[in-house]
């Protein structure tokens, strides 16, 4: 009787136990435990049993060590005796599991096991798995072990509900918590690498994949990966191109996701390079915008765990997930689209500036030559002669300043040759010598040169500055400041003229500053004009990469 007493007291604290755990890993393990405890079992184990209903996808153990777990290997899948609690889903006792013609055996290395309960976890008639106690101390199993495990399991399938739902609330959170994050990086990241390496990122951890890549079309039918996480992502990207005849392609021509349990089994899927990297199933989900038009693939490899295979809620996740790759892509594609389009309008704009000085002073000076040819043609004595001669040489000499002068407006050699210093010194003294206007040049620029493509803007920003000083400003001085910082270089054109107002232009608008700004902005740098009538300062800021 007192022993009756204290099995049902320790029933309940275990009971008590099992419902204040919200971990279901936890939960597993303080279950088989708790029943070994009350029956006496040396060895107990649950299974958890898959979605499917099927077979078995967690086994928890008591009394199994470490190193008899490595000597049996895989851990049991439901077959013999535990698949039967699986399909019949009612308690089974046996004396000797051995005598039971559905047994199939141990593997190698497993303890020897003879006595044997199993009880099924069941509430409102879903079985969520098994317990299973093997090897009673004293003696086979009774019917009141039997009736004890199963108030036990019935505790425990209500604790098992309750961890699972807050497992699936704290899941969701959290993935609601990374949809944010992504959602937020969509409006400020502009670099779609960066953009889409998080996206791959994000998930990956969501998930548990052990792979996650994003590929994009090629203009030759194929693909190329161009963002991966997961401990294989540097082996991916070293060889990112994937076939014509691929999955990814195959998936983004559909325009349709697709869950795959076994890639080996799927004839579109790369075998050799699933046996290369060692996965086993897969998700691809196409990136789609305006409903129709697939512009990319995500791809996701082999959960981490016993069972490497997605189930649906993954592919909803991952499509989630597509939804905001796909405008990141999008977006930047539309970007390039408006950055080239501005670039041609302004090359163009340039086009014409540079065809009507051609026209009217290069064309004019040819034009005054030939008219000088003729008059040292007619004329009739030496004098006269040299005279014309003389005027004509001085149209040459003219005319080939303004021929070098465009030139160096097309692409000053200095620039590519000797860098951003030299050149913005050369362009200063011609401006020096043209418009006699003090110039002075101070660089703080270092030993190395500065990234190409930010020479050629703050060059070309110096230099539409110097020209707005020729043509607005009056000044007498000008001082131009070359700087290089620990993440930007700066470009600082400072003059004492009579600013935007004395020139009847109060907002600069024609002072070249669209052309500035959309120069800077292209380089993701900033640009500050501030203009008195004591004269104008023009800051350029140019992020290094």
């Amino acid at each position: 009787m007192q022993e009756t007493s204290d099995r049902l007291r320790a029933l309940v604290d275990a009971g008590i136990a099992l419902t204040s755990e919200l971990s279901l890993d936890s939960v597993l393990q303080k279950l088989v435990d708790a029943a070994a405890e009350l029956t006496g079992a040396r060895y107990a184990a649950l299974g958890v049993i898959d979605p499917s209903g099927t077979r078995l996808e967690r086994f928890v153990t008591h009394g199994v060590t470490d190193e008899q777990h490595h000597a049996i290997g895989e851990l049991p899948r439901g077959r013999g005796i535990l698949g039967v609690l699986i399909h019949e889903a009612k308690p089974l006792r046996l004396e000797r599991i051995a005598d039971d013609p559905r047994a199939v055996g141990f593997p190698d290395g497993h303890p020897v096991m003879e006595s044997f309960l199993g009880v099924p976890l069941l509430l409102r008639e879903i079985a969520y798995g098994n317990l299973y106690l093997t090897e009673k101390e004293a003696g086979p199993f009774t019917e009141e072990d039997e009736e004890l495990v199963q108030l036990l399991a019935s505790q425990a399938a209500v604790a098992i509900e309750n961890a699972r739902l807050y497992e699936s609330a704290t899941r969701w959170s959290r993935q609601l918590e990374s949809l944010d994050a992504v959602a937020a990086a969509l409006v400020t990241e502009t670099n779609l690498a960066e953009l889409l390496r998080l996206i791959a990122r994000t998930l990956r951890e969501l998930i548990d994949a052990r792979l996650v890549t994003v590929s994009l079309p090629t203009p030759d039918g194929g693909m190329v990966i161009v963002a991966a996480d997961g401990p294989d992502a540097e082996q991916t990207l070293a060889a990112p191109i994937i076939g014509r005849r691929s999955k990814t392609r195959a998936v983004l021509d559909r325009k349709r996701s697709e869950r795959v349990d076994s890639i080996l089994g799927d004839p579109e899927a790369d075998h050799d390079a699933a046996r290369g990297f060692g996965i086993t199933s897969g998700i691809w989900v196409p990136l789609l915008v305006r409903g129709d038009r697939a512009i990319g693939v995500i791809a996701c490899h082999d959960r981490l765990g016993p069972d490497p295979r997605f189930d649906d809620d993954h592919l909803r996740l991952v499509e989630a997930l597509a939804t905001r790759a796909a405008a990141a892509v999008e977006l930047s594609e539309r970007t390039q689209r408006d950055t080239l389009r501005r670039v041609v309008a302004g090359q163009e704009l340039e086009r014409r500036r540079l065809a009507r000085e051609l026209h009217d002073e290069t064309g004019q000076a040819l034009t005054s030559i030939l008219l000088g040819l003729k008059a040292l043609e007619d004329a009739g004595d030496a004098s006269g002669r040299e005279q014309a001669a003389a005027e004509l040489r001085g149209l040459v000499v003219a005319t080939l300043q303004d021929v070098r002068r465009l030139a160096v407006e097309l692409r000053p050699k200095a620039l590519d040759d000797f860098g951003l210093l030299a050149a913005v010194e050369r362009l200063a003294d011609v401006f020096g010598e043209q418009m006699a206007v003090e110039t002075d040049v101070e660089a703080q620029l270092g030993p190395e040169r500065l990234p190409p493509e930010v020479e050629t803007a703050l060059y070309r920003i110096v230099q539409e500055a110097l020209t707005n000083v020729m043509k607005h400003a009056r000044a007498s001085h000008v001082s131009i400041l070359l700087m290089r910082k620990e993440r930007s270089a700066v470009a600082v054109v400072e003059d004492n003229g009579v600013g935007f107002a004395a020139d009847g232009d109060e907002d600069g608008g024609g002072l070249g500053l669209i052309g500035m700004r959309e120069r800077v902005a292209l380089l993701d740098g900033r640009l500050e004009v501030e203009s008195s009538p004591r004269g104008t300062t023009i800051v350029a800021e140019v992020p290094l990469p």
